[in-house]
């Protein structure tokens, strides 16, 4: 874009080699990526539907409908990181519900490459990058470690929270309330905001 800045236009290439080497059903694929004018673009998979964010709109999904959703979400990250790949920003807005209700992984212009096993690639001048609610501790800060297919998780985590009761875990009137929860507090028990959440599943949401 006109007034992409060069973190943006780094971002953006990082996006487009990421989602090109991952080929899955429940991963939105790019299928080309260029320059044309002097302005980068990339052509991805048309996905009809709504955003999960969307979904959650109207308030919670049934137990068992978000168990479902989330187990594919779930596969797709995995696949992901067995490529090498962290998403680092995986979130409601960042999932696409197809015609059918199957679930897509979208925006990886947060990803890094994780060959090594360990966070590796650019970083927007060493800050945090991610979206507060759905960051895990060690996104916020370094002195809980590093990121890794753990944080990833996480957010998988928060996804089914707010799935399940309606809201994210942790949600405060700015950005920076929002991260001093993520890092300090617990959250409260999904079963208190919707008594329907079986247990069992209340437990493989907190873990």
């Amino acid at each position: 874009a006109e007034f992409a800045t060069p973190e943006d236009l780094v971002r953006f290439q990082t996006e487009a080699r990421a989602a090109a080497r991952l080929e899955h059903p429940n991963i939105v694929a790019v299928h080309d990526a260029g320059e044309c004018d002097g302005r980068p673009f990339f052509s991805m998979r048309l996905v009809e539907g709504r955003t999960l964010a969307e979904v959650l709109a109207a308030g919670p999904l049934k137990p068992r409908d978000a168990a479902a959703c989330l187990a594919v979400i779930a596969r797709a990250v995995h696949f992901a990181h067995e490529n090498g790949v962290l998403h680092r920003d995986l979130k409601p807005s960042n999932v696409l519900i197809d015609a059918d209700g199957r679930p897509h992984v979208t925006d990886f212009g947060l990803a890094k490459w994780t060959a090594d096993g360990s966070a590796a690639g650019p970083t927007l001048s060493g800050g945090i990058v991610g979206t507060p609610a759905y960051m895990a501790p060690e996104q916020v800060s370094n002195r809980r470690g590093k990121p890794s297919p753990a944080s990833d998780v996480y957010s998988l985590g928060v996804i089914l929270y707010e799935m399940l009761t309606g809201r994210p875990p942790f949600r405060a009137p700015t950005p920076v309330d929002t991260l001093l929860l993520v890092l300090d507090q617990d959250p409260v028990r999904p079963r208190l905001l919707n008594p329907k959440v079986d247990p069992d599943l209340e437990i493989i949401c907190l873990k």
